[in-house]
């Protein structure tokens, strides 16, 4: 596994290199088959992820690869789970809230996570073993793991609910469930909504910046799987708020249900 963690984030910090590469430049901006943004940096930093995992002998689902068919995948025991450039929306707004997401699948469950934020040349990583989870931010892409592994800091959740009661909203998601969702919240507690983009809502609420991130509305798995995995090293659930177990991955259909991101301490809900 430690083997795995170090080549998951040399794969991350060397994506989020090419993707400055692109983001320094006027670069064109294509439409998917789902309407979805697409950005030179989504398809480079897919080919060096690509070029780091496939030394691992462990499938990988990619956003940006063709997707296998799921006779193809439900016997797999481990798989990658990877958005190359999870939020090409914030990557065209020029906003820096965009992130490489990379992440270890076991069985359904996330064990390993990797998340590097490009523009700050921040990353947020589990450890070896998924037990703990870690933030480092590099001086420079060419820092060695070894000493990114030593000296990355060790992040918590919130240990009680302190007012105001600070809930994730995304910049382009705030949609009539979840403002439903605050307005119960907020019968009760003072609410402040915190904004942020991509992936770095997980991260959030893993390191004590807020109190809980309710997604209702559609996500693939690629958008989860990093963040459930950080969240889950902290203490803190990713619960599917159908069947109210942990969100599951490498399903026969990729897309995720609505979802609730909270402390398993917290008293909010």
């Amino acid at each position: 596994m430690t083997r795995n963690l170090k080549i998951a984030i040399q794969a991350a910090i060397h994506a989020g290199k090419e993707i400055m590469q692109v983001y320094a430049t006027d670069f064109s901006i294509e439409s998917k088959t789902d309407a979805s943004p697409l950005t030179l940096a989504d398809k480079n930093a897919n080919d060096r992820i690509m070029s780091y995992l496939v030394t691992t002998d462990i499938p990988i689902i990619s956003e940006e690869n063709k997707q296998l068919l799921y006779t193809e995948r439900r016997d797999w025991e481990q798989c990658w789970i990877v958005d190359p450039l999870d939020g090409t929306k914030e990557f065209i707004k020029r906003n820096g809230e965009f992130t490489v997401n990379i992440a270890l699948i076991e069985n359904g469950s996330p064990i390993l996570g990797v998340i590097y934020v490009p523009v700050t040349r921040t990353l947020y990583y589990t450890s070896p073993d998924g037990l703990k989870s870690f933030k480092y931010i590099l001086e420079s892409e060419v820092e060695s793991i070894a000493h990114i592994l030593n000296n990355g800091n060790e992040i918590f959740p919130m240990a009680k609910n302190e007012s105001p009661i600070k809930i994730v909203g995304s910049r382009s998601h705030l949609n009539d469930d979840t403002k439903k969702f605050i307005s119960a919240i907020e019968a009760n507690y003072n609410v402040e909504i915190v904004s942020k983009g991509s992936s770095l809502k997980f991260c959030l609420v893993a390191e004590g910046k807020a109190h809980l991130y309710p997604r209702f509305a559609p996500t693939m798995e690629w958008d989860t799987a990093a963040g459930h995995a950080i969240c889950n090293a902290v203490g803190v659930s990713v619960i599917d708020v159908i069947t109210k177990e942990p969100l599951r991955y490498n399903k026969e259909n990729l897309l995720n249900n609505y979802f609730l991101v909270k402390n398993r301490e917290g008293r909010i809900i």
